[in-house]
């Protein structure tokens, strides 16, 4: 038979020692994640980004830490190329979701602003703060091919509006736009140095596209793409001014098909 509580006697209490475990675990959660390592997003960003955005060196908190910033071909490159100075981050919990502010001494006269936000249960929207940042094309060597093949120095200039990137199971898309103006650029595979200063152009909406177009140079640069899903369809033309051709063609002969004094550039 069960034992029958008395009336009006107090249910038994539990043992101390269950609360001080409980206490001990809860405190051991909070800090954990208010002192994670920097080294932690380091690891989590190179995973995600197959290891070609790499956090080096981390110091501080995955909330507040700065770090060199390199960029590679990712596993198995040879390639890889470091930002000048660190690069600092700022992380803080909102009801919605993280606002991050970054800073690179060399590049972002103001902070980027971005917030990041869950939507659904695997996808992750990113807002950016309208601003603008200067970053060296030399950067780009560190992606592998064609860039460690084509060299290009220079300087790239980037401005946002509006720019939102949502990324999910369905794929990528892109709202807002957002310029980047690679201006006085060459390359090692060209005697002529600036080539020429060119635009992309890109503008977010249910079929995203990409413009390039030239703004100087002897080089020539026009193309037009659409993004599709994950995957970029681009299709371009790279021409030579009529007194440069012999000084650009080996860049020519990289950049796509040849034809005749022009090249076809096709992606996807």
């Amino acid at each position: 038979m069960a034992t029958m509580r008395a009336p009006g006697l107090p249910h038994q209490a539990s043992p101390p020692w269950r609360w001080a475990v409980a206490g001990a675990l809860l405190g051991g959660m909070v800090a954990t994640t208010v002192f994670a390592p920097a080294r932690w997003l380091a690891a989590a960003l190179s995973q995600a980004s197959g290891q070609q955005v790499q956090l080096v060196s981390a110091q501080g908190s995955v909330w507040a830490g700065s770090s060199q910033l390199v960029l590679s071909g990712g596993q198995g490159s040879t390639n890889a190329v470091a930002l000048p100075g660190p690069v600092a981050w700022h992380i803080r919990p909102t009801w919605t979701g993280l606002d991050i502010q970054i800073t690179a001494d060399c590049c972002t006269p103001q902070p980027l602003q971005l917030h990041a936000m869950p939507v659904g249960f695997k996808g992750v929207r990113l807002v950016l703060q309208d601003g603008q940042s200067q970053w060296p094309a030399s950067l780009l060597v560190g992606l592998g091919t064609p860039w460690n093949t084509v060299q290009a120095q220079g300087q790239l200039s980037t401005s946002t509006q509006g720019f939102v990137v949502e990324v999910g199971p369905a794929g990528l898309s892109h709202a807002g736009r957002l310029q980047l103006d690679a201006l006085n650029i060459s390359s090692r595979l060209s005697t002529l140095s600036p080539m020429g200063s060119y635009r992309f152009t890109l503008v977010g909406g249910p079929s995203p596209s990409l413009e390039l177009t030239t703004l100087e140079g002897a080089l020539q640069l026009n193309g037009q793409g659409q993004w599709v899903g994950r995957r970029l369809r681009f299709h371009g033309v790279a021409s030579a001014a009529p007194d440069r051709v012999e000084a650009l063609s080996n860049l020519l002969n990289i950049l796509g098909r040849r034809d005749g004094a022009r090249s076809i550039i096709t992606v996807g």
